[in-house]
């Protein structure tokens, strides 16, 4: 006959229990704390609706408050120019500038119809006919890398890259 292996027990010590583990093991339900849940869970449903309605009507105010405020800056803004239009300078100023009214011994020229082309700042003309390039893009680009990174000069010193006229190379 076989012998079993004997079995060996060893008692095992369990973690302790913590403070908020064993006050609600030791929590009863008594008839008293029963009826204050009740009352805090009527509570809330009889205070809910009344609170949620409370927040919607105050979000209400502020947004009309703000239509108030921004009529009432409108209302300043026109009393403003109502201001302007009771003072007799603001008045000629208008009458001269925008329906061209001129005091009696005045000389004003108005000039109409003016040939001169239009310019640019530069006093370059402002053409209205569609234009191509003269300028090969790809080599204007190597060479403005190429400038780019073999210079010493600041960026301020540095203009645009030397970029030969194609019309030279065809002849």
């Amino acid at each position: 006959m076989t012998r079993r292996p004997r079995i060996i027990r060893v008692p095992v010590a369990m973690e302790g229990e913590t403070r908020a583990a064993a006050w609600l093991r030791s929590f009863r339900l008594s008839g008293f704390a029963l009826s204050v849940l009740l009352l805090i869970v009527a509570a809330l449903v009889v205070l809910a609706p009344g609170l949620k309605t409370f927040v919607e009507q105050r979000t209400q105010i502020a947004a009309l408050q703000k239509q108030v405020d921004d009529a009432q800056s409108q209302v300043d803004d026109l009393n403003g120019e109502v201001d302007r239009w009771s003072d007799p300078a603001y008045i000629e100023a208008q009458a001269r500038g925008r329906l061209y009214y001129v005091i009696p011994g005045d000389v004003t020229y108005l000039v109409t119809g003016t040939t001169d082309t239009p310019t640019t700042t530069d006093s370059q003309p402002i053409s209205d006919e569609i234009q191509t390039t003269q300028i090969d893009w790809v080599s204007s680009l190597l060479s403005s890398l190429y400038t780019a990174g073999t210079t010493q000069a600041p960026a301020s010193k540095l203009g645009s890259p030397a970029i030969d006229d194609p019309t030279k190379n065809q002849q």
